[in-house]
């Protein structure tokens, strides 16, 4: 038991998941960052968001996992880990609480337990044994969504560390929605002394955050970065700077505003996409072997379907 599903229905799912939507840009850290690095056709990553924390046993178990789950989607999600704060955490970073807050504003009590795992706007799906779960709910979101925003930034090295930017914008909706960005940092140390039932870092960890409403095109707020800024507008304009890491991610989401949550909005993003600066967690599957175990788990996937609607 656990998140891995069984070999024959993992193998399946990899290898859906794989065809269906590209490699996620992932840059290897030893590779020189001689230019700007950008993704390129982003928007349909949906965001998938893990209420975890370092003293909790469950989440330390999962966490080496988490790499090879988000290698293993590619581009089809762009998986975000929160840390509370509590007495207890060792990281408290102030941009995983925002977000927190952002999620309870909309389902009260969600980050009640770790660990737990939002897709979108879905249920909260709580535990180790959750992620059969949360595939479904993947899944479930890629069929419902139609038209998703067009989104995608560019990376460039600076002096004291990175600058995020957006490189291109066609969006879907602009009232009442803002552009967020916001930077993961994997493999963060775990400070000394402090209550560690797993490893000696954890992954994926949610440490800056900017929200640009659209509205005014005006920075909303601001955590845990360097610098956060917009020019003539967030479509355009809006950029990040971050302190030096080994290694991390950044996410830009097209999404609702706080205040339209507030008024019965939905939490589904428009539109995300991910730029990684890290370790692959292992080659992907390729060429005809992928298309026939395609075939089958869409055999398998469709029977499924029709079985539980009886």
């Amino acid at each position: 038991m656990g998140m891995r599903l069984s070999p024959f229905l993992s193998l399946l799912t990899v290898a859906l998941l794989a065809t269906l939507s590209g490699q996620a840009v992932v840059i290897n850290p030893s590779t020189d960052f001689e230019g700007p690095v950008s993704t390129d056709g982003g928007g349909r990553s949906l965001l998938v968001h893990e209420i975890t924390a370092t003293h909790c046993s469950t989440c330390a178990e999962i966490d080496p996992e988490l790499i090879q789950v988000a290698d293993s989607h590619g581009s089809r999600i762009a998986l975000i880990a929160l840390h509370p704060t509590d007495s207890m955490d060792a990281f408290q970073p102030e941009a995983a609480h925002y977000r927190i807050q952002r999620l309870n504003s909309t389902q009260p009590g969600v980050s009640s337990s770790t660990p737990t795992f939002v897709v979108e706007d879905g249920a909260a799906r709580r535990g180790y044994d959750a992620w059969g779960e949360v595939q479904r709910d993947i899944l479930n979101q890629e069929m419902k969504r139609q038209n998703v925003s067009e989104v995608d930034i560019m990376v460039t090295k600076t002096d004291t560390g990175y600058r995020a930017s957006i490189a291109h914008t066609d969006l879907v909706q602009a009232t009442g929605a803002q552009l967020t960005m916001m930077v993961v940092q994997h493999g963060k140390p775990m400070p000394e002394g402090a209550v560690n039932p797993g490893g000696d870092h954890r992954d994926r960890v949610l440490v800056g955050l900017a929200e640009c409403a659209l509205d005014n095109n005006t920075i909303t707020a601001r955590f845990g970065l360097r610098n956060a800024s917009v020019g003539d507008s967030c479509e355009s304009s809006l950029s990040v700077e971050f302190d030096e890491m080994d290694s991390w991610s950044v996410v830009l989401v097209h999404e609702a505003t706080q205040e339209s949550l507030d008024a019965g909005g939905s939490l589904t993003s428009y539109g995300a996409v991910e730029l990684a600066f890290r370790e692959r967690s292992e080659d992907r599957a390729s060429g005809s072997v992928v298309g026939t175990v395609l075939l089958w788990g869409c055999v398998l996937l469709a029977f499924a379907s029709i079985v539980r609607k009886k």
